[in-house]
């Protein structure tokens, strides 16, 4: 399984506006600049994840973007599945109805199992508030001598 930049980026838009959010709408000129990341790319990522709900957004001078609940209440995993989808290694544990002719007979099936659960609650265990406390450990500076 590999993460593409959408789900990358996905998080850094979210992390970014966790990290400033204030009660106002914070626009995409904003987040672009602050990440480095095209308006147009931005435009992409914010239509997912407005439709999916985890974004309110407002139109006009006054608009932009903001979270739709507290970034305690969002998991990488709401986040990574909007935009990549179904987060399994393999195809045929796509779907709740394994539809794999060799399923019953396979070797590997138990191991792709294990991984994919591995997966799931390890993305699931990870919010986006613990990611917004990470990045301002990174980023703070200390200054004491």
């Amino acid at each position: 399984m590999k993460i593409s930049t959408k789900g990358r980026y996905a998080l850094r838009l979210m992390i970014d506006l966790a990290e400033h959010t204030n009660g106002k709408y914070i626009t995409l000129k904003d987040i672009s600049a602050r990440q480095k990341i095209s308006i147009k790319y931005l435009e992409q990522i914010i239509t997912q994840l407005s439709k999916a709900g985890l974004l309110k957004s407002v139109r006009g001078p006054q608009g932009g973007y903001k979270l739709s609940k507290d970034s305690k209440d969002y998991t990488v995993g709401d986040i990574l599945r909007v935009t990549e989808g179904n987060l399994s290694p393999v195809a045929c544990l796509e779907y709740d109805t394994n539809k794999c002719s060799n399923y019953e007979k396979c070797s590997t099936v138990d191991f792709w199992i294990g991984l994919y659960q591995s997966i799931q609650k390890y993305v699931d265990s990870v919010t986006l508030e613990d990611l917004v406390s990470k990045h301002i450990s990174k980023v703070t500076v200390d200054f004491s001598i």
